[in-house]
């Protein structure tokens, strides 16, 4: 306790680890499933809370110094202002379940909520204070994706993860088949770490942070998941973009031309491998869906008639699983089918839309998808104005990944962890080892870090 007391972000760098643990067997009929990570981050939370109330308390900020993206004083350092961009998403969600024709049936979710998007994020923030801080819970998550992809590796190997095809050769971690994004969303958060780390580096220290981000990449495309390969494109052009254009532009001239290479060489088209059919199932996602790609567009329709009759605040969080039947067109599969060594064969419902806006919107309505906008549009705002490739990477992740899934399993507490280390990186850029472009000169403020970058 002395030490958590000490260096309170070993709490959330706990946090991150934990969820490593193997789930064992899970019963999907128990309703909440509670794991050891979300045990340790309401402790994250209590540690956050003790910190806070032991400092000075803060005075709010005026509106211009919160503008303007400097560091904060002393006397705010605890819980910078730039925390109030998280209080309109717990509002949204408290009033969507107090107009919920369900109030004790949504209180669960309301809580969810407020672990995911409020709490623990706040937590993160009060814990993280300076470069140490930074990258304690850094190392945690880059830790976390190389112990995940490592199994993942092994499970790809020896035929001992989720089922595809037919054969258990889906990479999904410790997380199991019922989590089968899990893994693929640790790998990810380690890998754009990395590359962010890489490219403030030098020397030694560069090479082995890029070269860790490669092979990152192996059990990410083991996974198997489509959409996680287009997030992590696309966050890392984000890293490349705010570290320097002039390197971002370098690399999409040369992916473009590497590209055309592969489309015009021989033997294009013929990919009788697992993992090229995969690759070539993006391009027929919309013209030609399979059926998971079909029940996710039927799942999207269902959760739009849900917001149309319920356009404010929605109907109320988790009720989207008690209305879809109710929604929900005649073509959508009854559930979903996954199999692991773990949990055997299980037919699992489709309680979600995976899409974590249409999710907000059929749930929350306007005002919580708004909320939702606000918060995740303003750190990224801030990431990019303060040059901040780290932050800015992984909230272009989280951004595209929330296009085709949504909060939920043991690896919904690293993205709250995640979202977190974000929000501090942005609002202490100076204290977390980046101090940012100061609008007057545009020049950097600070020697170039990890988790920072230079233009």
């Amino acid at each position: 306790m002395r030490v958590l007391c000490r260096r309170p972000s070993l709490a959330a760098a706990a946090t991150v680890l934990l969820t490593c643990l193997p789930a064992g067997r899970q019963d999907l009929s128990s309703g909440v499933q509670v794991t050891a990570a979300d045990v340790a981050s309401l402790l994250l939370v209590a540690i956050a809370a003790t910190v806070a109330l032991a400092s000075r308390l803060p005075r709010p900020l005026p509106a211009r110094a919160l503008a303007s993206g400097r560091a904060v004083p002393a006397a705010f350092a605890v819980v910078p202002a730039r925390a109030l961009v998280l209080a309109p998403v717990a509002a949204a969600a408290g009033l969507a379940m107090l107009a919920s024709p369900d109030v004790l049936a949504s209180l669960p979710g309301y809580v969810r909520c407020l672990q995911v998007f409020v709490l623990v994020p706040l937590a993160v923030l009060v814990t993280v204070r300076d470069r140490a801080d930074t990258l304690i819970v850094g190392g945690a998550l880059v830790g976390a994706a190389a112990l995940q992809g490592l199994v993942g590796c092994v499970q790809a190997v020896t035929g001992t993860g989720a089922s595809y095809a037919g054969e258990r050769v889906r990479a999904v971690g410790t997380f199991g088949a019922l989590d089968v994004m899990g893994m693929a969303s640790v790998v990810s958060y380690g890998t754009l770490i990395l590359l962010a780390a890489g490219l403030s580096w030098r020397g030694g220290r560069r090479a082995a942070a890029l070269g860790g981000a490669a092979l990152l990449c192996v059990p990410l495309a083991l996974s198997l998941s489509r959409g996680a390969w287009l997030a992590l494109l696309g966050a890392s052009l984000v890293v490349l973009f705010v570290h320097s254009r002039a390197l971002a532009a370098r690399v999409i001239l040369l992916g473009a031309a590497a590209a055309a290479v592969l489309a015009l060489g021989p033997g294009a088209g013929s990919d009788p491998d697992l993992l090229g059919r995969r690759l070539s199932s993006i391009t027929s996602a919309v013209s030609q869906p399979d059926q998971s790609v079909s029940d996710r567009y039927s799942l999207w329709l269902t959760a739009t008639r849900i917001w149309l009759d319920h356009p404010l605040t929605g109907a109320g969080p988790r009720m989207f699983a008690e209305l879809r039947d109710a929604y929900a067109p005649i073509e959508l599969s009854s559930g979903s089918d996954t199999d692991d060594p773990v949990n055997g064969f299980q037919r699992r419902s489709l309680l979600s839309p995976h899409n974590m806006y249409l999710l907000t919107l059929s749930e929350q309505g306007l005002l919580g998808l708004a909320a939702l906008g606000v918060c995740l549009g303003s750190m990224a705002w801030w990431a990019v104005r303060a040059a901040v490739p780290a932050a800015a990477g992984l909230l272009a992740w989280q951004g595209i990944d929330f296009l085709y899934g949504d909060v939920g399993g043991p690896s919904t507490v690293v993205t709250s962890v995640v979202l977190g280390l974000v929000l501090s990186l942005v609002a202490r850029p100076s204290a977390t080892g980046w101090a940012g472009e100061t609008p007057e000169t545009g020049r950097a403020g600070g020697a170039s870090v990890a988790l920072g970058g230079a233009r």
